[in-house]
């Protein structure tokens, strides 16, 4: 393999993005990384200028450019600098923080500057990320487990109630409560089946998920009989991935039907609900690195998770509901985990935000 390929793919896979510029500090190369973070491709920006692309943000709504100065004395004066924890807004507005490192580099008579952007809030977020994981698989086994030992014992209540309801045949008073313990034996015995999940063994084949978020919403418009604005946007690039269609539609819907009880219990004026798809690169799920992977995200308008069980809230008999079993949240979250994918929520000003990310390169 030749060193200017190899060198070539190194570079690709690195989830720092790495920006070259010229003295004038316009673009000359980015990596992919980088393209992902401009959420454009080196083609179209090279010769750009950096600040076309980034700025820093102070609280300032309107931003203000990194200091030019700043970077053009390090070209000139071929002395690296490293800022921790730079808040940058890139161009859809959207505002990152980053650690931020620009080394001056001479090619022949060329002056260039080398930029090392690291994002910062991802660091964080995987952290918590694994934490919440950790919790929650211990905290799904010990249900399971609890859920195995309560079933042995509703098969024989249901058994001893038909018994009894046999022997009562003629004291039809009585067997009115035989009745009853045998009708709330299935509904515990129903709910201790849905804490242990499917018993069958996922058949993963190709998927397109633009197709499996047309029929959950086709679902979720009949539920709501037109009540609730429904709006889609699809990328249309995103391939088709390996998966359960089942477990895939079920996760989707369940998370649908969350936003739309908080919008119907909250009694918002003009209900909303919006689904968004996007790739993302170089993203790190359970310490796997993936190349490529992607990202449904569905935002309500309702009041957000409430704060005393958001970083409970995919949790087993976790609900905000009174009559809530707490259940459905965490079914989506097993299923997205046979896709090896991650579910996480985010509640913003007068919006939820749920986000599913499934690996494209499982």
């Amino acid at each position: 393999m030749e060193t200017d390929q190899l060198q070539s793919i190194v570079l690709d896979n690195l989830s720092v993005s790495v920006i070259l510029l010229d003295e004038e500090l316009k673009i000359i190369y980015a990596s992919s990384a980088a393209e992902s973070l401009f959420d454009t491709s080196l083609a179209r920006i090279a010769g750009e200028s950096i600040f076309n692309f980034l700025e820093s943000y102070d609280d300032n709504p309107m931003g203000s450019p990194v200091s030019l100065s700043a970077l053009k004395k390090t070209v000139d004066s071929h002395r690296p600098f490293t800022q921790r924890e730079v808040n940058l807004l890139l161009p859809d507005k959207a505002i990152i923080t980053v650690d931020l490192t620009a080394s001056p580099m001479i090619c022949g008579s060329r002056k260039m500057l080398l930029l090392e952007i690291q994002l910062v809030q991802r660091l964080m977020q995987m952290s918590k990320e694994q934490k919440l994981l950790h919790i929650h698989d211990a905290a799904r086994n010990l249900v399971r487990g609890l859920a195995h030992e309560i079933k042995n014992p509703l098969g024989g209540i249901k058994g001893a109630a038909q018994l009894l309801s046999n022997d009562l045949e003629n004291r039809q008073e009585l067997r009115e409560f035989t009745g009853i313990i045998s009708k709330e034996t299935d509904r515990l015995s129903n709910l201790v089946n849905q804490l242990l999940g499917s018993n069958t063994l996922p058949k993963f084949t190709s998927i397109n998920i633009h197709e499996i978020i047309e029929h959950v919403t086709s679902l979720i418009a009949k539920e709501t009989m037109g009540k609730v604005n429904i709006n889609k946007s699809y990328d249309p690039s995103i391939p088709e991935i390996k998966g359960d269609k089942d477990q895939l539609i079920q996760a989707l819907l369940n998370v649908m039907l969350n936003s739309v009880q908080a919008l119907s219990d909250s009694r918002i004026k003009d209900p909303w609900i919006r689904i968004k798809t996007r790739i993302e690169r170089n993203f790190t799920i359970r310490d796997i690195n993936h190349k490529m992977i992607c990202c449904i995200e569905v935002i309500d308008n309702g009041p957000g998770i409430p704060e005393d069980i958001f970083d409970r809230i995919f949790f087993p008999m976790i609900s905000g509901k009174a009559e809530g079993t707490g259940l459905g949240l965490s079914i989506s979250q097993s299923a997205i985990d046979i896709h090896q994918g991650l579910i996480s929520c985010e509640n913003k000003i007068n919006e939820t935000i749920f986000y599913i990310y499934l690996p494209l390169d499982q």
